[in-house]
């Protein structure tokens, strides 16, 4: 299975509806992907898009709830497997106010890992193990 890596707060609101990713470069990759929570951590400019990301929600007429964890536990999630989701299409255009990239990668049906787990990231899609995935029941 491949997975793919988000920054924080990104990662978090894909968990809880975002429904499209933003990249600069397209993909032919369609089906269940690893979420994987990058390390990157700056605390203003996360705090910074968690706002935009809020107001994005809004004008998509969705709200996220507030984090139900503190932001260090956000910050402590750098570097796990924190979930999985569908890549249905990669589009140039998009109407959810999350759309502002090149490229959006549309999603669905994501799923919260009940436990996520620890796995170095990479750029673009990386492979996971088969193992991972069978344990998992995926």
């Amino acid at each position: 299975m491949k997975a793919l890596s988000v920054r924080a707060p990104w990662w978090w609101a894909i968990l809880h509806g975002k429904p499209v990713e933003n990249r600069d470069w397209y993909t032919n990759q369609r089906g269940r992907v690893y979420l994987h929570a990058s390390k990157w951590w700056n605390t203003e400019e996360v705090f910074d898009d968690f706002e935009d990301a809020c107001l994005m929600a809004s004008r998509d007429r969705f709200s996220f709830p507030e984090p139900n964890h503190d932001w260090d536990a956000m910050k402590a999630a750098g570097g796990f497997l924190v979930g999985t989701v569908e890549i249905v299409d990669c589009v140039r255009r998009h109407p959810s106010a999350f759309f502002i990239g090149e490229f959006g990668f549309v999603l669905r049906n994501p799923v919260a890992l009940p436990k996520p787990i620890p796995f170095k990231g990479a750029l673009g899609f990386f492979d996971v193990d088969d193992e991972i995935t069978r344990n998992l029941g995926l």
